[in-house]
């Protein structure tokens, strides 16, 4: 794998990736989706390919300390629905990087991230006034044919740009916007959510050549800036209601979605 070890890096590299490592950790307890800006950092310090084998283990991390604490809201019907398009994502996706150069997969999910969002913002106007359910009252519309629909779209997505990208976040945050999710339902379903899906990655990126015991090592040691950006997550969750933490999530798939489609 074309990528470098620990001590190839700068000093202002490793500062990079510390900080965005943090900013894993903040995502996933806080803001779902602002991690793809953690992304475009690893992106950006690494070779890109090499880039999502490396980030992978420390969003796992992320999800690890998110499951712990937002595991009593996670509401599995929803993933139940989600999981097997979410599968089919994930092979579309391991078959798209075989071929695909670095390129094409940054222009692919940048656009796919800024159409997400603009359905999302217009869904939400066409539905201004509606009550909005939490985990513990998502209603049934999953079981309907739109419903149905929806969620293998969205899975599908998702899986394919986490996959290729890492970049799935935006696409469930989306999904979960749409179905009505408010604050503590929302990062309980998609703790657990990207929990399962990403280790489900991991063979499939070392098979690709993704992870190796060098990437790894560097994984261990940007692994300890994840905690506290966790913890801040979790203190700055309390302290925003639910039409700010709309907005900031949207506003965080359309920064990533930017980025990827900046050279």
């Amino acid at each position: 794998m074309d990528t470098m070890t620990l001590w190839h890096l700068t000093g202002w590299e490793f500062a990079a990736l510390a900080f965005a490592a943090l900013l894993v950790g903040f995502s996933k307890t806080a803001v779902s989706g602002a991690n793809t800006v953690s992304l475009a950092i690893f992106a950006a310090v690494l070779p890109a390919r090499a880039s999502t084998g490396i980030l992978l283990p420390v969003l796992i991390a992320g999800d690890i300390l998110a499951v712990l604490t937002y595991r009593r809201h996670a509401h599995w019907p929803t993933l139940w629905r989600l999981f097997p398009a979410v599968g089919a994502g994930v092979v579309v996706g391991t078959v798209f990087l075989v071929w695909a150069d670095d390129a094409v997969v940054r222009t692919s999910i940048g656009v796919i991230l800024l159409l997400m969002a603009g359905v999302t913002v217009w869904r939400r106007r066409q539905a201004e006034g509606e009550g909005r359910p939490d985990a513990a009252g998502q209603p049934g519309a999953g079981g309907t044919r739109a419903g149905r629909v929806k969620a293998r779209s969205y899975g599908v997505l998702g899986g394919f740009t986490t996959m290729v990208a890492n970049a799935g976040g935006p696409v469930m945050s989306m999904y979960l916007l749409s179905a009505g999710f408010r604050k503590l339902g929302f990062l309980g379903t998609s703790a657990f959510f990207f929990l399962i899906v990403n280790v489900s990655k991991l063979p499939f990126s070392a098979g690709l050549g993704l992870i190796d015991g060098r990437s790894l090592l560097l994984d261990a040691v940007l692994v300890v800036f994840v905690v506290p950006g966790a913890l801040l997550g979790k203190w700055a969750v309390t302290r925003i209601d639910q039409r700010l933490f709309e907005r900031l999530v949207i506003a965080a798939t359309v920064v990533g979605g930017l980025q990827l489609l900046l050279p």
